[in-house]
């Protein structure tokens, strides 16, 4: 994981509580599969599997999670998602990913019966595109960023697992190789 600050280890896929950090179910990602190809629809499965046994909770996840059919799968699980968009995604309303002539800190919708899509314009040459099955207006924050409300509460969300991956940092499962640690000498 070339973009991680540890050079090695393990990756897992956690589903965990927003407020609490708890991890709530666990799935260590074992590589390739058996057949040597890679797996398709990873993180439909991943999500699906990690969600298993909720009902009538919210998914918060970055853009690696992204498909129609696993939102429709959620949402047959009384699951509503939040979640950001590439924006090279072809389903993505044109009106949405333009930036020339937007106003720093603006906002623009798009809605269908069961997905609220924005876009916001925090700074030149930036656009942040997130999807929600969870919220249905447009709210936006009437503080100074005017930040949309389903920006705030995925930021709000994401921090259960930027806490636990704190706190898992803080202890580390390293050993020490070629000896014990203890002193060569006996200590009087």
């Amino acid at each position: 994981m070339p973009s991680k600050p540890a050079k090695y280890g393990i990756k897992i896929w956690v589903a965990c509580d927003a407020q609490s950090s708890y991890a709530w179910k666990m799935q260590v990602h074992t590589g390739k599969l058996t057949s040597g190809g890679p797996e398709e629809n990873q993180g439909m499965r991943v999500v699906l599997d990690v969600t298993d046994g909720l009902r009538g909770h919210n998914v918060t996840c970055d853009n690696f999670f992204i498909s129609y059919e696993l939102r429709q799968q959620l949402l047959k699980k009384k699951i509503t998602m939040v979640r950001t968009v590439r924006k090279n995604k072809p389903e993505l309303p044109p009106a949405l990913l333009a930036t020339r002539g937007r106003e720093a800190f603006s906002s623009k919708f798009a809605f269908t019966p069961t997905t609220t899509l924005v876009s916001y314009f925090p700074k030149r040459n930036k656009n942040v595109v997130l999807l929600s099955t969870l919220h249905k207006t447009a709210e936006i924050s009437d503080r100074e960023y005017r930040k949309p409300a389903i920006i705030l509460d995925y930021y709000h969300n994401k921090r259960g697992v930027d806490n636990l991956d704190k706190v898992i940092g803080t202890y580390s499962c390293r050993r020490m190789t070629g000896n014990t640690g203890l002193p060569d000498q006996p200590l009087p």
